[in-house]
């Protein structure tokens, strides 16, 4: 899944609100190594901790 350009400018890490890089097909913080899934074109900016809890409240596996 690609991303617009124009928009992978303005985006930022929602932990040290630095930039973003687009690597197969994620947007991944270099500094922190925090990855963030792009899903139908829309890139999911959840701390990697508020991910854990809805995924814990889900049901699902906290990896």
């Amino acid at each position: 899944m690609s991303i617009d350009s124009e928009l992978l400018k303005i985006l930022a890490c929602p932990v040290d609100k630095g930039p973003l890089e687009l690597v197969d097909d994620a947007l991944v913080n270099p500094r922190l190594g925090h990855h963030y899934e792009i899903r139908a074109g829309v890139p999911i900016l959840l701390r990697p901790d508020h991910v854990d809890a809805a995924e814990a409240r889900a049901g699902r596996a906290v990896r």
